[in-house]
């Protein structure tokens, strides 16, 4: 008897404190980050060349009101087939889609054809490594005069962009890779004293030295002075703008706005000689800078 009313004893016990239990904590997981919605805008224009090799389509492409002035340049194609459909001078509607860093266009449509597709307004030169590098002269962000020759000593990096550009894998990309490049020299003292990185826009009727030093803030995410004594931002004259774009391989054009673009970076060495040149964006942060490093003490 004894033991049947010990174990109803600790059957109650139990149960009492099994009531009184705390809920249990639920751990809820935290979702992954959701892509960012991709935009849409509607292109008319007409095909320059394609590029399988670059999964890209050269494109006079009309302005796009509220997003972007007419202007020629690669667009990215995921379908691949696409690039067999089109010839140079085929008039073309078609999609361009922005999504986070990256941009393409698709529903691309024939409409027509023109017999002579537009051409650039500079002849497309290949920088190699050992070519010397004229004076080019340029004005930086604080409305200063500079030039090229300045920079001997010391390996110069340096890259094009335009301010206005609107996709964020060409002009933006270039800048945030750049900008990712300063920040690692910073913590190589040595290296960092040994270079210095050069943004030169290509657009001179709006990218001003006032202009340039907005936009330099921006990209940098740094409000100081301070960053132009490692990384300037510089625009040559209009009548000086050819010869330097024609000498990098920068080819662009000019539509009411100067817009054009394919990309130009350039690993200077110290003696004012290419050492390396990147024709896109596909290089990395690190392979510019060992670039950087190997250019230090150019051959004899």
């Amino acid at each position: 008897m004894k033991n049947r009313a010990l174990i109803l004893c600790l059957f109650i016990t139990l149960l009492t404190l099994a009531c009184n239990k705390p809920p249990s904590q639920t751990t809820t997981a935290t979702p992954p980050p959701t892509a960012p919605a991709a935009k849409r805008y509607h292109l008319t224009g007409r095909v320059v060349s394609t590029d399988k090799r670059g999964s890209s389509v050269m494109i006079d492409g009309d302005e796009i009101p509220g997003f972007m002035a007419a202007m020629t340049m690669p667009y990215t194609v995921k379908d691949l087939t696409l690039l067999d459909k089109l010839a140079p001078g085929d008039k073309i509607t078609a999609d361009v889609v922005v999504q986070g860093d990256d941009s393409w266009i698709e529903n691309v449509v024939v409409t027509g054809h023109t017999p002579a597709p537009p051409k650039p307004i500079t002849e497309l030169h290949i920088p190699a490594a050992g070519d010397a590098v004229p004076d080019f002269k340029l004005v930086n962000q604080d409305n200063r005069q500079i030039s090229l020759r300045q920079y001997r000593g010391r390996t110069l990096l340096l890259t094009f962009i335009y301010t206005q550009c609107p996709f964020p894998d060409f002009c933006p990309r270039l800048s945030r890779q750049f900008a990712e490049i300063n920040r690692q020299l910073e913590s190589n003292p040595a290296l960092y004293a040994n270079t210095h990185l050069l943004s030169i826009s290509f657009g001179p009727e709006h990218d001003t030295p006032k202009a340039l030093r907005a936009y330099a803030f921006t990209v940098s995410g740094s409000k100081s002075a301070a960053l132009f004594q490692h990384w300037e931002f510089a625009v040559p004259s209009p009548a000086d703008l050819p010869a330097i774009a024609t000498f990098f391989g920068l080819v662009y054009e000019k539509e009411g706005v100067v817009i054009n673009h394919s990309l130009s970076t350039a690993v200077i060495s110290s003696d004012g000689r290419i050492f390396k040149w990147y024709q896109d964006t596909d290089w990395q942060p690190a392979d510019v800078i060992k670039a950087a490093a190997d250019a230090r003490y150019p051959a004899s």
